[in-house]
């Protein structure tokens, strides 16, 4: 990979790589003979080129990120080295892949990363079409009709996107089709302030978007254009086409980030940090967001805990984490995937969300009663929450009105009735007699004004222990006050039922 961005590495060792590989230049490499006191620099990734000593490993800990830290086989993976590597989640690497890895691997381990949802409202429909056309909000648009014996552009993007020299992107395209339809993706460079020079041209048909499409930019900035081909007759639904910075074969979003998909096209995102390997394991659902990737990383990882943070990136900013059978069971496979790792039970497990990332704690907490729950402005009656855009709270939170037609096929009081009863029905079925749960709320919520309250009357499990604390305000208005009084809830149930102390 070419990239523009500087990548700071930290080798330890006897011996100075920057005298035996070539090193890229936008790699600033540092040699260490020993590691006896933290750097003031930070690093993006740390190479092990012998077996730090006692002392070193735990600074080491400290200092070094989950997933960026590569050991030589030079380094003795046993008691607390052992240990180091586990909590980072340690990578072997052969000394012959060193200097590719050094020209090829280390620019994906780049600081900030990014991705989005290309603007359904900014698709346009090929004016040879003569089939109908149907919008769905969020959800997507559905094309029906002949489309020709030859591929031919059906459905493209108004604006081109910009793409930087080096840049390696991600592509991911939702979409499902009926009949005998075929579809392509064609995506074309153009140079920077031309419409007309080609710099690059790509075109991939069914086989190749049953996976990621990475594409790399060889050649200076540019703007990329995107389109779908399609042939054949019959319906063709274009939901998203989703753009990320790649991180190559590294994860998603994050080094270490993982994704999960369905049969429908759905994805998931997880990311998991060990952290020192001791309880609990704190699981965070992001909440809406329109920018994709994780949420909570900062606020988790200062926790000093094992951490699993968890997210999606349907419709506008998400669809409240509910799905398919299989949608779902990718979640609880995920958390159990991790407690298992752990060695953890449900008492060592705390499940956390603010907003719409509560209703997923709430929904995914009935499947394995955590020791807590720690929940920021909960929702929890989703229909009544799309049914408030009319009147309480108008134009304020419109994905509420895609989520209801995505989940329950229609927007009307039996729809609305449907979707409650989703979530009532599985918290009632639940046992929450050996769980906490810790509720801050917006006294005057606009979204889903009686979630505190309902909670209240719906806890019938002998032994459940609830704290609330309300907040004057609508459900946007006083963010500040409900991340402050989440953080020290967690805070406070580390310390007091896990003798945990944080460390600033």
């Amino acid at each position: 990979m070419v990239s523009l961005n500087e990548i700071r590495i930290l080798q330890l060792g006897d011996r100075d790589w920057n005298f035996e590989y070539i090193i890229p230049d936008n790699i600033v490499l540092d040699h260490v003979c020993s590691f006896l006191e933290l750097p003031e620099e930070v690093y993006h990734l740390y190479f092990l080129d012998r077996t730090p000593l006692e002392e070193e490993t735990e600074l080491l800990y400290r200092a070094v990120k989950a997933y960026s830290l590569f050991v030589t086989d030079k380094v003795a993976c046993s008691g607390k080295v052992e240990w180091l590597c586990r909590s980072r989640k340690a990578q072997r690497i052969a000394s012959e892949d060193i200097q590719r890895f050094l020209l090829q691997e280390a620019g994906f381990y780049y600081t900030a990363p990014y991705g989005d949802k290309f603007e359904l409202g900014d698709l346009g429909i090929n004016r040879g079409f003569r089939g109908a056309v149907k919008w769905n909000g969020n959800c997507g648009v559905t094309l029906t009709g002949a489309f020709g014996d030859v591929m031919r552009q059906a459905v493209f993007w108004r604006y081109n996107r910009p793409v930087s020299r080096g840049q390696v992107l991600d592509l991911w395209l939702e979409y499902r089709k009926k009949g005998n339809v075929s579809v392509s993706l064609e995506v074309i460079q153009f140079a920077a302030g031309s419409a007309e020079e080609v710099l690059d041209h790509w075109k991939f048909d069914e086989a190749d978007l049953e996976h990621i499409i990475q594409i790399e930019n060889k050649h200076d900035s540019g703007n990329l254009s995107f389109s779908i081909k399609a042939r054949g007759e019959g319906a063709l639904q274009i939901i998203a086409l989703h753009q990320r910075l790649s991180r190559g074969s590294h994860g998603f979003f994050l080094p270490g980030g993982e994704r999960y998909v369905t049969s429908e096209r759905e994805e998931i995102f997880a990311y998991f940090e060990p952290g020192d390997l001791k309880p609990p394991l704190n699981v965070y659902f992001s909440g809406y967001k329109t920018k994709q990737g994780f949420e909570g990383y900062f606020q988790m990882k200062r926790l000093g805990c094992p951490f699993l943070l968890l997210s999606e990136a349907r419709l506008e900013g998400g669809g409240f984490y509910m799905g398919s059978g299989e949608y779902e069971s990718l979640f609880t496979h995920v958390i159990r995937k991790y407690m298992d790792e752990l060695g953890f039970t449900g008492e060592q497990v705390i499940f956390s969300g603010l907003s719409m990332g509560t209703y997923g704690a709430l929904y995914y907490g009935c499947d394995f009663t955590p020791h807590a729950l720690i929940l920021g402005k909960p929702l929890a009656s989703i229909g009544n929450v799309a049914v408030n855009e009319k009147y309480l709270r108008p134009a304020g939170f419109p994905t509420s009105l895609d989520v209801l037609r995505y989940h329950c096929d229609g927007m009307g009081a039996s729809e609305v009735e449907e979707l409650n009863k989703r979530f009532w029905d599985k918290f009632d079925g639940a046992d929450w007699g050996r769980s906490k749960l810790i509720v801050s709320y917006m006294l005057e919520d606009d979204y889903d004004p009686d979630a505190y309250e309902r909670l209240c009357s719906h806890l019938r499990s002998g032994g459940t222990r609830l704290y609330g604390k309300g907040i004057h305000g609508r459900h946007n208005d006083n963010t500040g006050a409900i991340v402050k009084w989440f953080i020290s809830q967690f805070e406070q149930v580390l310390s007091e039922d896990f003798a945990r102390r944080i460390e600033e």
